[in-house]
């Protein structure tokens, strides 16, 4: 059995056949050093089929910088490659190309433009742009959209279950149920995107923040089975962290068993001069249990006990349970806004996963070539008119009006600068019908979105930590209209064009045309 090599499996390696099948051609043709200019970019926006996201929150760019500054071709690497035969038996890639790659491959010759992490992104706007010799920009592509659109993703699942939690604490769970070591990366987004802990304690560490976690059914289903009680457990488990004591209180029956040993447990810290932090529901109907619960340690005198929820949670449940607290609470003699802000949310599964829509639909397309002293553009044709990109390099400007509210992104080519324009046209950026005009006193700010990353070689920008993502994301959600956050039937923001952009990428179109109709004439 061949022993697995992580160096190989995860260097510079880590990229799909055709891009080196396709550096190979450039290189035999001579135009694997000509320079390109790539767009990362999604055309929608996750749909978790009952509902939809309005607005996507960036991640993933440093971990990514990180891997690319740290990978080159190593002497295993090109053996590799070498011994890759075809079907007659010969090497697929050739000794010539394959001295290149051992000579040349690395990244550091690539230029990366980005909207910054924590940003909230929209469809087809670049996320982040790639410049280089045709050749790396090409294998590059592949972790670039593993790596980047992962994390994207699982920000923008984390944000929006936030939100919908009324930004009470969020823990991450997911380790269990990720898909393999994506659970670190996963982690990250998260807590980029809006969590507040994990329970993954290696790369909690790493990043600087606590691990937080309780304790599961098989702790009190072992004390039974040992002949000691429900109770038992819970008073070993508090012995031990008598300050950081959160009880599973599901395994035998919750309101019953569960929450009144755990209340007995709470009182004998109470007397030693403790505070008990609260218990866990993790089965049944969280929304009435939480009131019941809340209602029994009200009872008992301790009615700042947080009532942690888990158990297959996402947003669109978080919403339902509080919806529910808030119409039912008062029947309980409770204040449902006191009962909500003592919830904490465990999110697991469906947040590491993005469950319901699991892959964001990020892709990588050319758009311009550097020839004969000058940048041509370059455009992808499709019978979907949706799926045509937007070509030439270009600026993405956001708009804010006089509410100071973000009302639109606007690209245009590298060359405008539309600062001091006394109106913007918008045009839509597939239907020629649809266009409207801002004038200047309508717009409050405008906003330059991308930002240099990598620049002649060297990485020119300073990443924030955490805590600075978390607060670049806030502020953008400040700024972003209520319909555009909504959990459902979202208001849509515009990604517009420029007049110059609309008019190049209708050109580039009806030069490629064969005569047939297009939506663009």
């Amino acid at each position: 059995m061949k022993k697995f090599n992580k160096k190989i499996a995860e260097g510079i390696l880590f990229t799909d056949q055709y891009q080196f099948t396709m550096a190979q051609l450039y290189f035999k043709l001579g135009y694997h050093e000509k320079l390109v200019h790539f767009d990362h970019f999604f055309r929608s926006y996750p749909d978790y089929d009952t509902h939809k996201a309005g607005y996507c929150i960036n991640a993933g760019l440093e971990w990514f910088i990180d891997w690319m500054d740290n990978v080159r071709f190593t002497e295993e690497d090109i053996h590799t490659l070498k011994s890759q035969k075809n079907d007659s038996g010969q090497q697929v890639f050739e000794d010539d190309f394959l001295n290149w790659l051992k000579n040349n491959g690395s990244f550091e010759n690539l230029d990366i433009q980005a909207i910054p992490e924590g940003r909230v992104i929209h469809p087809n706007e670049p996320i982040t742009v790639v410049t280089g010799p045709l050749a790396m920009a090409q294998i590059i592509e592949t972790a670039l959209l593993n790596q980047l659109n992962y994390q994207i993703l699982i920000a923008t699942k984390a944000c929006r279950i936030s939100l919908s939690g009324m930004e009470q604490m969020l823990l991450e769970f997911g380790a269990r149920r990720a898909h393999d070591m994506g659970a670190n990366a996963g982690v990250r987004a998260a807590l980029i995107g809006g969590a507040d802990f994990s329970s993954n304690v290696g790369i909690s560490h790493v990043l600087g923040y606590p691990p937080k976690g309780t304790h599961s059914h098989a702790m009190v289903q072992f004390f039974l089975a040992m002949g000691m009680s429900e109770e038992d457990a819970f008073q070993a488990y508090a012995e031990l962290y008598p300050d950081n004591s959160i009880l599973l209180v599901d395994t035998i029956n919750t309101l019953e068993s569960g929450i009144p040993n755990a209340i007995k447990v709470f009182e004998k810290l109470k007397k030693k001069g403790h505070k008990p932090l609260g218990i866990r529901l993790d089965s049944g109907d969280l929304a009435y249990l939480s009131l019941k619960a809340a209602r029994m340690l009200n009872d008992a005198g301790f009615p700042d006990a947080k009532i942690v929820l888990s158990n297959e949670l996402d947003e669109l449940t978080i919403w339902q349970i509080i919806s529910q607290i808030q119409e039912e609470g008062s029947r309980h003699g409770l204040d449902p806004d006191q009962i909500i802000k003592r919830l904490v949310y465990g999110v697991g599964t469906r947040l590491i996963t993005s469950e319901g829509s699991p892959a964001l639909g990020g892709v990588y397309k050319l758009t311009g070539v550097y020839n004969n002293d000058e940048w041509i553009p370059a455009i992808k044709i499709s019978e979907n008119i949706q799926k045509v990109p937007n070509p030439a390099r270009k600026k993405i400007w956001r708009i804010y009006d006089k509410r100071n509210i973000a009302t639109a992104d606007f690209l245009t080519t590298e060359q405008e600068d539309i600062r001091d324009l006394d109106n913007l046209f918008l045009q839509h950026p597939t239907d020629p019908g649809i266009s409207r005009t801002l004038k200047r006193k309508e717009i409050s700010d405008l906003e330059e979105l991308l930002v240099d990353i990598r620049r002649n070689g060297s990485t020119v920008y300073e990443f924030p930590d955490i805590e600075g993502l978390r607060k670049t994301r806030k502020k953008d959600l400040e700024r972003l209209d209520p319909g555009v956050k909504r959990l459902i039937n979202p208001h849509i923001y515009h990604v517009s064009l420029s007049a110059n952009l609309w008019e190049l990428k209708k050109q580039l179109i009806q030069s490629l045309d064969n005569g047939e109709e297009n939506s663009f004439r």
